[in-house]
């Protein structure tokens, strides 16, 4: 179906009425779900698991509200790419602030690059260690994430032929989110059916309470209790947990580069005013849906194994044997509640026996407390699940399947993200080699298994800070565009429509802004305070910015004065003589 066909068959459908526009707009939806293949992915399934782990079903409400949130934005910027029928890079650029334009773009590649590293990662970890096992090792490695290398290319290069190219480039984003969700909701049915989940308190979750911001889960209480003068080191360090998990689940529901990922999937499929209304329709349903349910139900299953279970840290409860992954994280906490007691320059002083002989003699209530906050991953959780479901395959090979559809879906979508990126600040066309080597320098990725435990530090910091740092700017952006009459003219939202917009997003605003800006002003660098340094450079950089770009906009209107002038001056002339 051509453009033109598409545009006239949406007409005849929104014509005939509700039911016949739900079908159109659900037989031609696409970026919706290209937007749950990104928002789908490794920070999405950590920040899932650890809610469920700190706060059990506590906070299930959180993640559906912050993509509503990020759907608003995501609605916002489609409205006014589809009005505009441009790039809002270039809207951006040319009448709100150029910092904010390159910045976003700069926040986009950066973040495509680096994260594409944990996704490879993870990828490998699912293959060799849930669904291949004999593949654990350097060589089954090295096949792996060259395997997913190959099969993001051929997808991407097949989003770049072109029009079919990109329907099956949908249909493979779509299976690919298809398996993520029906894995992870296969597990929560499983367990249901096994009689292992408390409906009440799951459906109790979904109601909003902002408690957890301040204080402790209830689930601590008891141990708390045990902790004698060391309650108040415990509770802080809870308290502190939550926070931070809470706006991390919320800052990567929508990342800074699904912001810029959206208007040029619209732009790529020549789609125009006529679908506003499905690219709307298809947020809401495409990306909303499939995050809700497969956030949900890993926050479920994570909750339901470890929250308020210490055993579940331990690979050995009888003997205290801790699952090999978890050691560091819990020595961490031993460590810092032995710094309290001692002194953290006595206590470093000491001979390692005396350490050990220390972190033996620990209250168990303390050590009850750090073996339950310290962080699992997927195949802890996958691995607690044996028992539930009858055998070994299940839980591995169900758990496997969904994080490697996460893992890949993500992989290729932040390399085509990144294909359109490095075209938009080469001002190049979004297709053939420029936008194929964009996307392909994202491929670097494949290092990950290989390198990504000691690259981290020095690449998610920064990255993460500068990403946080934009969402909220990039957020300001289009709230300010779809407000621009300059911009919009007379597809500005007028009346009552202009201010269920305004509200919305400006509750989106201030909401994810507050928690960007928390998270990148207590991000540090070693010793370096770095996320401050990050946000007060670039509130400068917003200032040149900003009077630089009146500079030009005031230079081009005296260019045009004195152009009509030198018209005046050029009319007068001849009645002079």
């Amino acid at each position: 179906m051509s453009i033109e066909q598409e545009k006239k068959f949406l007409q005849e459908a929104e014509a005939k009425g509700l039911y016949s526009c739900l079908a159109a707009y659900t037989k031609l939806s696409g970026p919706g779900w290209l937007q749950s293949a990104i928002t789908l992915g490794g920070g999405s399934l950590a920040s899932s698991l650890f809610l469920g782990v700190l706060a059990g079903y506590s906070l299930l409400w959180l993640q559906p509200i912050a993509i509503i949130l990020g759907i608003i934005m995501l609605s916002a910027i489609s409205h006014v790419t589809l009005s505009t029928g441009q790039s809002p890079f270039v809207s951006i650029n040319t009448e709100i602030n150029p910092v904010l334009g390159w910045g976003w773009a700069i926040a986009t590649i950066m973040a495509n690059i680096v994260w594409c590293l944990p996704q490879f990662t993870l990828g490998t970890a699912a293959v060799t260690q849930n669904l291949i096992p004999a593949l654990n090792n350097t060589g089954g490695k090295v096949f792996v994430v060259l395997t997913l290398l190959i099969i993001a290319g051929i997808v991407i290069w097949a989003y770049d032929r072109g029009n079919k190219g990109v329907k099956i480039f949908d249909l493979i984003l779509k299976i690919m989110v298809g398996l993520v969700v029906i894995s992870f909701f296969g597990v929560v049915v499983k367990m249901g059916t096994a009689g292992n989940l408390a409906w009440g308190e799951i459906a109790q979750g979904f109601i909003p309470n902002l408690s957890l911001l301040n204080q402790p889960d209830e689930v601590y209480t008891s141990f708390l209790n045990k902790t004698g003068d060391f309650r108040a080191f415990w509770e802080d360090k809870i308290v502190n947990m939550q926070r931070d998990v809470m706006i991390a689940a919320a800052a990567t529901a929508v990342g800074i580069n699904m912001t810029f990922f959206m208007p040029f999937v619209l732009l790529n499929r020549k789609w125009g005013r006529e679908h506003r209304g499905l690219a709307k329709f298809d947020l809401w349903t495409a990306l909303l849906i499939p995050y809700v349910v497969a956030t949900s139900c890993v926050v479920i299953a994570a909750g339901s194994q470890f929250n308020g279970k210490p055993e579940s840290a331990y690979q050995d409860y009888e003997n205290r044997i801790l699952h090999p992954n978890l050691v560091k994280g819990y020595n961490q906490f031993i460590t810092e509640r032995l710094e309290l007691e001692f002194g953290k320059d006595q206590f470093s002083n000491l001979a390692p026996v005396q350490k050990k002989e220390q972190f033996l003699a620990v209250p168990e209530s303390d050590k009850q407390l750090a073996a339950m906050l310290v962080k699992r991953d997927a195949f802890n959780l996958a691995a607690s699940l044996e028992s539930l479901m009858d055998n070994k395959t299940f839980s591995h090979y169900i758990f496997g399947i969904g994080v490697v559809g996460m893992a890949l879906s993500t992989i290729i979508i932040l390399m085509t993200i990144n294909g359109h990126a490095i075209c938009e600040v080469l001002g190049k066309p979004h297709k053939g080699p420029a936008f194929l080597t964009g996307a392909y320098i994202a491929g670097i990725g494949v290092l990950g298994p290989f390198v990504w435990s000691d690259a981290a530090f020095w690449l998610a910091v920064p990255t993460s800070i500068l990403g946080f740092t934009l969402i909220p700017v990039a957020y300001l952006s289009f709230f300010l565009l779809i407000n621009s009459k300059k911009v919009l003219g007379r597809e500005r939202p007028k009346g009552l429509g202009r201010i269920i917009w305004n509200i919305g997003l400006l509750l989106s605003l201030s909401i994810m802004g507050s928690a960007a800006f928390y998270v990148a002003w207590n991000k540090s660098w070693g010793d370096i305070p770095f996320g401050r340094i990050a946000l007060i450079g670039f509130g400068v950089l917003l200032l040149i910015g900003h009077f630089a770009l009146q500079n030009k906009k005031l230079g081009k209107k005296m260019e045009a004065m004195d152009m009509k002038l030198q018209q005046m001056k050029k009319q007068l002339e001849p009645k002079s003589k």
